[in-house]
């Protein structure tokens, strides 16, 4: 059990990839200001960090995240609820905006902002008795922070079903729903995370930052614009050393040397 003199994110290193373990088990690992705040700061110590190749958030026992703390949510004005809020939209940004991708590992419920923090993820991967809810509708607050995201995952019925009941989907539903890559037994999670690392870490990091910014920017855009910026994007790689490095390398049989010009 977490204490207060205890940080609420513990932050493991190990080649090339960083986990950020959630540590509240005692409140569901809840998303309170603090705790987001603390998790805005590694993200942005993170992102600049060119040792860490990947970012991976975890956590422990039954449930993932339980969303925000409700303990912290009565009786405050709407400064509090504002900055709260607007915190926990900063972080869900930013997780986009990192150059590094970005796997939830999902051992338990991640419900309300806990699914949100899923869905902005880049990748996902789930034990088979997870669970995802956005049950704010029975509490009288609809998970509109959290549906942002959602929907930018899964198909609308599918957001509008969670978002109107409440109701919990299996991680086979959300798996074929699009909000999880990968659903496997719990005891399976980090060999499923590790593949995904490795198959990550051995392309460039600059490559793979360089996709991961394209892929977000291209997604508002109608398709004539999505095609010019992609053949802008396609063109300016292409005289890279990186591409230039890794057509050579494709083509005299031999592993690539990234970073190196």
């Amino acid at each position: 059990m977490s204490t207060p003199s205890e940080p609420q994110i513990l932050r493991h290193q190990e080649n090339g990839v960083v986990t950020l373990r959630l540590n509240r088990p005692e409140r569901r690992h809840a998303l309170s200001r603090s705790l987001l705040e603390e998790l805005e700061q590694a993200l942005s110590e993170i992102r600049n960090d060119r040792s860490v190749r990947v970012v991976v958030f975890a956590s422990s026992g039954p449930v993932f995240s339980s969303g925000h703390d409700l303990g912290e949510m009565r009786g405050r004005d709407a400064d509090d609820y504002q900055r709260l809020f607007a915190t926990c939209s900063r972080v869900m940004l930013s997780i986009r905006e990192l150059p590094q991708p970005v796997i939830a590992r999902v051992q338990g419920f991640a419900t309300a902002a806990g699914c949100q923090l899923v869905a902005a993820c880049d990748l996902a991967v789930a034990a088979d008795t997870a669970r995802f809810a956005t049950p704010g509708v029975k509490i009288g607050l609809f998970c509109t922070t959290p549906m942002v995201p959602l929907v930018r995952n899964v198909a609308p019925k599918v957001a509008m079903e969670m978002l109107l009941t409440g109701q919990p989907i299996s991680a086979e539903r959300a798996l074929s729903a699009g909000l999880v890559n990968r659903v496997v037994p719990e005891n399976q999670l980090d060999e499923a995370i590790r593949e995904l690392t490795d198959a990550i870490l051995s392309s460039s990091p600059a490559v793979v930052a360089m996709g991961k910014r394209e892929f977000y920017a291209q997604l508002p855009l109608d398709e004539p614009s999505a095609y010019a910026r992609a053949t802008e994007a396609m063109t300016s790689s292409a005289q890279a050393y990186e591409a230039q490095e890794g057509i050579s390398a494709f083509l005299e049989k031999r592993e690539p040397k990234w970073g190196a010009e």
